[in-house]
C-alpha cells in the first residue's frame, strides 16, 4: 500500500528533517486492511530516527499532535481504528511550540 506521510510543526526533525515521505507498507499479517494503529507502529519503527517519545505516547500520538487523514481530522474517522486505503495522505502536525 502506497501512502504519503507529511510531518510538520517540528515533527520533521524526528525524521531526519524530511517533511514528506512516500512509503510502501505491507499489510499486517493475514489482514487486508491497514489501520492508523498499524501505521503508527510502522512509523515509530521505520521513520522516527530520534526521540520517539516526542511523537508517540503508548500506542498513539502524543497530545498536541494533530493528525489529518486526507485533510480530515482523524478524530472524526475513528482515530486508531481509522482504515487506510492506497494513496491516502496522512499529515502529522505538532501544535506545541516553545516560547
Amino acid at each position: 500500500m502506497q501512502l504519503t506521510l507529511e510531518f510538520g510543526g517540528g515533527l520533521e526533525l524526528l525524521c531526519d528533517s524530511i517533511k514528506i515521505h512516500k512509503v510502501n507498507i505491507n499489510l499486517p499479517n493475514e489482514s487486508d486492511i491497514l489501520t492508523m494503529k498499524d501505521l503508527l507502529s510502522w512509523v515509530r519503527t521505520n521513520l522516527i530516527k530520534e526521540r520517539p517519545e516526542m511523537f508517540m505516547k503508548g500506542d498513539t500520538v502524543r497530545p498536541g499532535v494533530l493528525v489529518l487523514v486526507n485533510d480530515c481530522d482523524w478524530e472524526l474517522s475513528g482515530q486508531l481504528d481509522t482504515t487506510l486505503e492506497d494513496k491516502d495522505v496522512i499529515v502529522f502536525i505538532s501544535t506545541l511550540h516553545g516560547g
